[in-house]
């Protein structure tokens, strides 16, 4: 059953192979054994990937409700709805995981000894049965889903530069400006790039032409502070040195809405102990931690 629904998910029998980590051969044969005890067609294999017969679509329904029920008696059996433990897997963007995400974690960690974790930190969007995910930090609006997501905070969008900067070119008053300063970005050097600006309801769009491009933010925040120009990052990854006084925020009345942070996980009738004293764990947490770094 859970191969089958691993190729119909995937919409092919080697996608299937990759996420079940098995080979090709073996998925193949699985899933026509099951068609030989079953003594019925489930799938209809073509060239644009695999369809469902009649008789698919009805056993695929039941199947999913039948691993559920397993599943949950597995979680049963093995006590996760007695006390905390088992395997957690959760995912954060790469920086703000490592500055806030990972701290909690480690006193999770104390906290709860017979839990272990799994911290994904990358910048991608990590799907929740594709990458088996329990809970993920998320950065900006969600789109509706069956996840459950609790609002942490938000973040600002800056542009800052190191006052060392500021002082020889001066401060751009509007976005127009961006053109006659040197700017650090993310794209290829000296290709027109764009940020978007608000004035009101009204978008402003400032293009211009970076001198420095670099491919961390970290990289990006450390040339800034040394004065090669202005970068635009989130409020918590430049919070300390604003607060030192090795970076200032410009044009701050042309900022986006800061996007929202989220905390989300899976909607389940009873949820695991370990997720439920994760989220219970981190949501006060991080809070405090996000509005701590906000400037």
């Amino acid at each position: 059953m859970s191969v089958l629904l691993a190729a119909v998910d995937g919409g092919s029998l080697s996608a299937a192979s990759r996420k079940l980590r098995l080979p090709l051969a073996t998925v193949s044969r699985k899933v026509s054994d099951l068609e030989s005890h079953l003594k019925a067609s489930l799938l209809i294999r073509s060239t644009k990937g695999l369809e469902l017969t009649p008789a698919g679509r009805s056993y695929v329904v039941a199947a999913k409700a039948i691993l559920e029920q397993v599943n949950e008696a597995e979680r049963t059996a093995a006590g996760e709805y007695v006390e905390p433990k088992g395997d957690l897997v959760v995912t954060a963007p790469t920086m703000l995981g490592r500055l806030h995400a990972l701290p909690i974690v480690l006193e999770f960690l104390t906290a709860f000894p017979d839990v272990a974790v799994s911290l994904v930190l990358t910048d991608r969007v990590a799907h929740f049965l594709d990458d088996q995910i329990d809970v993920a930090l998320r950065v900006g609006n969600l789109p509706d889903s069956d996840l459950i997501a609790t609002r942490l905070g938000s973040l600002r969008r800056v542009v800052c530069a190191s006052p060392d900067y500021l002082s020889a070119r001066g401060e751009p008053a509007t976005p127009s400006e961006l053109e006659a300063h040197s700017v650090i970005s993310f794209g290829g050097v000296s290709e027109v790039q764009s940020w978007s600006f608000w004035s009101g309801d009204e978008e402003i769009v400032a293009s211009f032409r970076a001198r420095l491009s670099v491919t961390t933010i970290e990289g990006a925040i450390d040339a800034g502070v040394a004065g090669a120009g202005l970068l635009r990052a989130t409020s918590y990854q430049v919070v300390h040195h604003v607060h030192a006084g090795r970076l200032k925020t410009v044009l701050e009345g042309y900022e986006p809405s800061p996007p929202p942070v989220h905390l989300v996980y899976g909607h389940q009738s009873r949820l695991p102990l370990k997720l439920r004293a994760f989220v219970d764990f981190a949501v006060p947490r991080l809070r405090s931690r996000l509005e701590a770094a906000t400037l």
